[in-house]
C-alpha cells in the first residue's frame, strides 16, 4: 500500500511535457515540405528547359570548319592547319611508310628503321637480349674488340700473338 501511494504522488518540483507533438502538426509539415519539393522540381526544370533553348539559338551551326584565303593571310605565319581532315590523312600515310619501310635514322651511327612485321620475326628468332648473371664479369670493349677481330679474320693462318711465340720459344 506504501508504494501505491509513492507512485501516485504529485511532486510540483518535477515537471513533465503534458502532451506529445500532435499528428496533424506533423502531417501538415511533411505536405508542405513534399509541395516545396515539387514547387523547386518544376522551377528548375523550366529554368534549364529556357537555358537549353536559349544556347541552341546562339550556338553557331556545326559543321566542318571551311578556311578562306582572307582567313588565312589575316594570321601570321606559322600557319598550321588550312584543311584538317587532309593533312591528318598525309600524316597517317607518311607514319605508315615510316612503320612499313626501310630506311637510316642516323647513318654515320649506324641506327636504322626496319618494317615492323620484320622487327617481330627477328625478335622471336633470336629472343630479348638477357641480363648478366649475378657475380659475372661484364665483357670489356676491349675484349669483345679483339673477339670481332678474330671473328672477322679471313685469312687461312690463325694469327698468333707476339706473347704465345716468346712462350712457345
Amino acid at each position: 500500500m506504501s508504494d501505491e501511494l509513492n507512485l501516485h504522488q504529485e511532486h510540483e518540483e518535477v515537471a513533465y511535457e503534458r502532451e506529445d507533438l500532435s499528428p496533424r502538426g506533423i502531417f501538415a509539415f511533411l505536405i508542405g515540405l513534399a509541395l516545396v519539393g515539387v514547387l523547386i522540381h518544376f522551377t528548375l526544370k523550366g529554368m534549364y528547359g529556357y537555358l537549353e533553348t536559349y544556347e541552341k539559338q546562339h550556338q553557331p551551326p556545326l559543321n566542318s570548319r571551311k578556311v578562306s584565303n582572307a582567313d588565312i593571310a589575316r594570321f601570321p605565319q606559322p600557319r598550321l592547319e588550312t584543311n584538317e581532315s587532309l593533312e591528318i590523312n598525309d600524316f597517317r600515310l607518311q607514319e605508315e611508310k615510316k612503320l612499313n619501310s626501310y630506311g637510316w635514322i642516323d647513318q654515320k651511327a649506324g641506327i636504322a628503321r626496319i618494317p615492323i612485321d620484320r622487327a617481330m620475326q627477328l625478335l622471336a628468332q633470336r629472343g630479348l637480349p638477357t641480363r648478366l648473371q649475378a657475380g659475372a664479369v661484364p665483357p670489356s670493349p676491349v675484349n669483345m674488340a679483339r673477339q670481332a677481330v678474330t671473328r672477322s679474320n679471313t685469312s687461312q693462318q690463325p694469327k698468333t700473338s707476339r706473347k704465345r711465340k716468346e712462350v712457345k720459344q
